[in-house]
């Protein structure tokens, strides 16, 4: 998924998701702050695009519960201006603010720009290992290493989270889906499978570290 975005405003959630939906991101949609941690948790989302004035659990709340999770860039769309309010917002682990009423191609930039930012290079470098986005290829050093499709994504969203603890449903349902025919140990062989093309010793793994009765983590 690449946007998740949590607003009360019925009107202005349909609006903004068939607009962003017309330049060509997947979206998926939260009205309170519990239904859209429970969404991240199981997919999660590339970009979040929060309103802070939500009913139960505020914007805040999702963003430092969001943040303490995952990594995934945070926008938040308020009406509140004041500098305590946009201070806060940055110090729980926003990456932007957009002022209430907002001009939808100034939006639309930017997250282009947030996008672009993170995820428009076509290589993803983490130590010794190169994700070849682009050809789905890895090599460690001068190495190449052959990977299956599923494999491949696997790492990457490691990667990309690097020293947070993915739990195994985000990954299996972020990488095979809900919908899935696969069964949930899919998960666990793959990760198998992983470890014994990357780890110098896959019985005793550096880099991907199993969280007992969590999930998953990617360790320098």
């Amino acid at each position: 998924m690449d946007i998740l975005i949590v607003e009360d405003n019925k009107e202005l959630l349909t609006l903004l998701t068939d607009f962003l939906r017309a330049e060509g991101y997947t979206v998926s949609t939260a009205e309170n702050g519990e239904r859209a941690l429970s969404l991240y948790e199981k997919y999660g989302a590339r970009l979040v695009l929060l309103d802070i004035n939500l009913p139960g659990m505020d914007g805040f709340a999702v963003c430092e519960k969001i943040r303490s999770i995952g990594n995934t860039p945070i926008l938040m769309l308020t009406a509140r201006v004041s500098k305590e309010d946009k201070l806060n917002g940055l110090i729980l682990g926003a990456d932007d603010y957009i002022e209430k009423p907002y001009d939808i191609d100034i939006l639309v930039a930017k997250i282009k720009g947030i996008f672009k930012r993170r995820f428009a290079e076509d290589k993803l470098t983490e130590g010794d290992f190169t994700l070849n986005l682009v050809t789905q290829s890895v090599t460690k050093g001068d190495k190449a290493i052959d990977m299956t499709a599923k494999e491949f994504e696997l790492l990457k969203m490691l990667i990309e989270n690097k020293g947070q603890t993915m739990t195994k449903d985000r990954l299996f349902n972020s990488i095979w889906g809900i919908d899935s025919e696969s069964e949930a140990q899919t998960l666990t062989v793959h990760i198998k499978w992983l470890r014994e093309k990357i780890e110098s010793d896959p019985k005793n793994p550096a880099h991907i570290i199993t969280v007992w009765g969590k999930g998953y983590r990617w360790e320098d």
